[in-house]
């Protein structure tokens, strides 16, 4: 029987050198059931050491080795016994502290490449593609020209003659392609042949196992104390609710700000789920009045944020102030957030949207902050999520923003406006769930255009609102592109909308992508 110190007890480090791609890492080796966190290249020897892992990734970078003053790898991870693994920059890195080079490569290799497998060694092990080929992606300008006295080249392109390394005796490997993306065709067996194979990692981190090493420590750590939580209906906070309540249960009290900026029956859902089903203590603050007439006349969408995240702390800290003995604040802050708080702080990161979490609570109001999901990412908590047994169709529905239909709505914020939206989006993703188009879409939703249109309605005439639609393919949320739907779905949810809906005479689809569109309109 596994108990619950051992679920983290294998685990990976991954030394970020700046890849975009870093977080992959780390997710890819969860996905294959071992523990991994991402920490920045220049962890000191003493935290290594600390962290006790059973190996090390080194990721890509944007840097050049050869260039004065670029990172290094502490040196530390050479000397500790432990394989390691070198991906991208982190391939030339070692090799350059290793005494190999690295040069400026005349071809620059950016996207879909085939490597030609020469060894099999560990690493590579029984891999299968046609031919001893890999489908690999590739991304770097820089190149190894020679490789570290104990090394052998098993894998190579015309263009890239070191495209994987090793050292099977010190258990040193190298990449210079990114195994972590999908567009490596056996990238998560390359990494799961690490972690398993060379390191040794048993497949112990799962949703069950969490959720009962998390349930253990919440326990500990609150003991018969009270705990607040602030309940948007979100993934994020819903999953927090479902674990707190599972681990303490009636000491947990959410509160629900309703701000009337939500989808259409959205609020009757969440106290539903939660208060009703699940027997969670919720207090529904409506607060939909108050929030409107703090909009009034406001049509910038800046301000329009700030002043809604400004009424929700005041509204949350009302209700909290209402309570005796908390002693706790949860949040659904998750890996992601961590991850890149900590490099902003460090210079290597923007700082990250912080609407999700009650921040900036008044100094009266001096919880100590609980974050169970704080080690997990996005993908990570909805399986939590779908093992605490909240339904599918809320874990994986679109991202919703923070300010809610706030920023959906263009210019000036009315509750007219609100009510019209709420029944034009619900009709568009009643239409995308039908036809099958809701699961091939990463984000859709309309938006209300604060103009009027002339309609024509039988033998009359009709002066009413524009709706738009949006809808968008991608896959990280960085770029995107607009969801080609047939025009057939688009000409039906449109003549539901204008028919179903009187106060609108006009829909129009957005075919922008992004860049050089944002996802969202305000």
């Amino acid at each position: 029987m596994t108990t619950n110190t051992q679920i983290t007890e294998d685990r990976i480090l991954i030394l970020d050198f700046g890849s975009q791609y870093s977080q992959l890492i780390a997710r890819r080796v969860r996905e294959s059931g071992v523990y991994s966190e991402m920490f920045a290249y220049d962890m000191s020897e003493e935290d290594i050491r600390a962290f006790n892992p059973n190996g090390i990734i080194l990721s890509g970078g944007p840097e050049s080795v050869h260039e004065e003053g670029s990172p290094r790898a502490p040196e530390v991870v050479f000397n500790l016994g432990i394989p390691v693994l070198g991906i991208c920059y982190g391939l030339q890195t070692m090799s350059a502290q290793l005494g190999g080079k690295v040069e400026p490569g005349t071809v620059h290799e950016f996207g879909y490449a085939e490597v030609d497998i020469q060894i099999r060694d560990g690493l590579i092990g029984d891999l299968e593609d046609s031919a001893d080929k890999l489908k690999v992606w590739m991304s770097h300008g820089d190149k190894v020209t020679q490789i570290p006295e104990g090394f052998q080249i098993t894998a190579s392109t015309p263009s890239c003659p070191v495209a994987m390394v090793s050292d099977e005796k010190r258990r040193f490997y190298g990449i210079q392609f990114h195994p972590e993306v999908t567009h490596t065709a056996k990238g998560k067996e390359l990494l799961s042949n690490f972690v398993h194979n060379i390191c040794g990692c048993r497949s112990l981190w799962n949703s069950e196992n969490i959720i009962d090493l998390r349930v253990e420590q919440l326990r500990e750590h609150i003991g018969d104390q009270k705990v607040l939580l602030g309940l948007s209906g979100g993934v994020d906070s819903s999953v927090v609710a479902a674990l707190l309540h599972r681990a303490i249960g009636d000491q947990l009290t959410c509160v629900f700000v309703d701000n009337g900026l939500l989808r259409l029956n959205e609020g009757d859902q969440v106290m539903d789920m939660f208060a009703k089903n699940m027997g969670i203590r919720v207090i529904r603050a409506d607060a939909e009045e108050r929030f409107l007439t703090a909009l009034a006349g406001e049509v910038d969408p800046e301000k329009k944020r700030k002043i809604i995240g400004r009424e929700f702390i005041e509204v949350f800290a009302e209700e909290a102030r209402k309570l005796d003995g908390v002693n706790f604040l949860a949040q659904g802050t998750i890996y992601p957030d961590v991850i890149e708080s900590a490099a902003s702080k460090q210079g290597k990161a923007h700082v990250i949207k912080s609407h999700h979490n009650v921040g900036g609570l008044p100094e009266d109001l001096a919880f100590e902050l609980v974050e169970p999901i704080r080690d997990l990412f996005k993908d990570e908590v909805r399986k939590l999520g779908t093992t605490l047994g909240l339904p599918f169709e809320m874990l994986y529905r679109h991202p919703f923003p923070g300010p809610g239909l706030g920023v959906r709505i263009l210019g000036e914020v009315k509750k007219e406006y609100a009510d019209i939206l709420r029944l034009a989006d619900d009709i568009f993703m009643q239409e995308l769930r039908a036809s099958g188009w809701y699961d091939k879409t990463a984000q859709a939703f309309a938006v209300f255009q604060p103009v009027k249109s002339v309609g024509v309605v039988g033998d009359g005439r009709r002066y009413a609102w524009v709706i738009a639609l949006r809808a968008v393919e991608t896959v990280d949320f960085m770029t995107a592109r607009f969801a080609h739907l047939p025009y057939e779905l688009v000409d039906k949810i449109s003549t539901r909308i204008m028919n179903e809906i009187a106060e609108v005479s006009r829909v129009v689809y957005d075919v922008s992508s992004k860049p050089p569109a944002t996802i969202e309109w305000e």
